[in-house]
């Protein structure tokens, strides 16, 4: 049986006990080994693998040995409670040893739950889940959750009150990260705000969220789009010491192509920032609007030629002054402020 939506969301929170087995599958292996850890303690609990109630089999393993499957389906665990035989890796190559185990299947044997990557329409394994009775498939997909899934996750861990601009960063943010990485970032807010009845607020998001380069490299490339030319050297040469000009250059252009777009967005600033990849929110994204208006589209096209022209000098064969390459092109746009 195909399982997708919300009938696939409640089977992975509540498996029904009569169901034979389930399929797993998923370009994102991150995604599918969040989902197959869930799956795997609501069938057999948080205890099921230290009461010996959980077999794994890899799908090398398996093809050499056809065998093991059926075996440790219909195998007596010491152990009461519930038992789940776990398939890694399978492929196509595995549908008929799983198909015999699935038709051998009877109540009282172990479940069987067989994770794999990408699988097409014309898939056998795929089939296999689909047209059974007695399993179900369920594909996954990166897609970024919306706000209600955001909410009732946030609610899982034990976080009920959170404004409606927090969960707008929220969302944007789910956007820029892998799932596996954004659970983790949402677990992370909840034992941050364990005991705290206050809402969630953006700023508590913006603070904790994960980013995208080195803080020093942000603060000083804010700096420079907000014209602040004093001290610049300063904290280039500072800055020099444990980053290299060139990576320099590259999160210069990262951060002024981000101003660039935000300034031609007929939407406004804050709203194209929110839609960038990585996402922009909270004050950060403030404050960036604030660059994007103040230097307008046609001081950051210059901008951003200047980036690239320094680029060029720094990968060319011929030995350059890294330094000070980057120095002059950071103070020159920090002067744009002042044209």
């Amino acid at each position: 049986m195909k399982l997708s939506g919300r009938d696939a969301a409640r089977y992975l929170e509540a498996p029904d006990p009569k169901a034979a087995g389930a399929l797993l599958y998923g370009a994102d292996s991150s995604l599918v080994a969040m989902r197959r850890a869930a799956l795997v303690a609501a069938v057999i609990g948080p205890k099921g693998a230290e009461e010996m109630r959980l077999t794994r089999i890899g799908g090398g393993e398996l093809r050499r040995d056809p065998a093991a499957l059926g075996d440790a389906v219909k195998e007596i665990g010491f152990f009461p409670g519930p038992r789940l035989v776990l398939v890694e890796d399978a492929t196509d190559g595995l549908a008929k040893t799983i198909d015999a185990a699935l038709g051998d299947w009877a109540p009282g044997d172990a479940r069987i739950l067989v994770t794999a990557g990408q699988l097409g329409a014309s898939s056998g394994l795929r089939k296999l889940f689909e047209k059974s009775r007695a399993a179900v498939a369920i594909g996954l997909y990166a897609d970024p959750p919306g706000r209600a899934d955001i909410s009732a996750d946030l609610a899982k861990e034990g976080v009920e009150a959170v404004s409606a601009e927090a969960l707008g960063d929220l969302e944007s943010l789910a956007r820029g990260l892998e799932p596996g990485e954004f659970a983790q970032f949402l677990r992370g807010l909840a034992l941050y705000k364990r005991g705290d009845p206050a809402p969630l607020s953006p700023e508590e998001v913006a603070a904790l969220a994960p980013r995208s380069q080195d803080a020093d490299l942000d603060t000083l490339l804010n700096h420079v789009a907000e014209g602040r030319a004093t001290d610049l050297a300063e904290e280039i040469r500072r800055l020099a010491g444990h980053t290299n000009a060139t990576s320099m250059t590259i999160a210069a252009a990262r951060h002024f192509r981000a101003l660039h777009a935000a300034a031609v967005a007929p939407e406004g600033p804050e709203a194209a920032l929110s839609r960038a990849r990585p996402p922009v929110f909270g004050p950060r994204r403030a404050r960036m609007a604030r660059q994007a208006g103040a230097l307008g589209p046609e001081r950051l096209e210059r901008a951003l030629a200047w980036i690239v022209d320094t680029e060029l000098d720094l990968r060319s064969s011929r030995p350059v002054p890294a330094a000070a390459l980057v120095e002059r092109l950071f103070i020159r746009i920090a002067m744009l402020r002042r044209a």
